[in-house]
């Protein structure tokens, strides 16, 4: 059974800094990109950022770049989402997700095309 847990999230003043994590289990997923995905009361969900399990080559929105940096640990099986300079608009549930393909294929691909969620975490930054 795969699952794919997030956790680290929580209330933040803007300007601070939060990392969540996703814990992958159940499957290889060699071939995967793992993307971060976030949505906002009222909003449909976007995309954050992705990497590719194995290069570890990563994509990201142009609103959290430069602000946010994905990363994977492939000894926990784990992927992290580095969070810093955050704002009131990045308040949303996070969630973590896996697709088959690479980090530049996840960030262009919809969210219906991804395998595996993770259950979300909320981040909420206070101004």
């Amino acid at each position: 059974q795969v699952q794919l847990v997030e956790s680290g999230g929580g209330l933040v003043q803007a300007g601070g800094s939060l990392r969540l994590s996703c814990a992958a289990s159940g499957r290889t997923f060699s071939s995967y990109a793992m993307g971060w995905f976030r949505q906002a009361p009222g909003k449909e969900r976007e995309f954050v950022a992705a990497i590719s399990w194995s290069s570890g080559s990563t994509s990201y929105a142009d609103s959290v770049k430069g602000r946010f940096t994905i990363s994977r640990n492939n000894a926990k099986n784990t992927v992290y989402l580095q969070m810093n300079s955050l704002k009131p608009e990045d308040t949303a549930v996070y969630y973590c997700a896996a697709r088959f393909g690479t980090a530049a294929q996840a960030m262009r691909a919809s969210p219906k095309t991804y395998a595996y969620w993770g259950q979300g975490t909320q981040v909420t930054v206070s101004s």
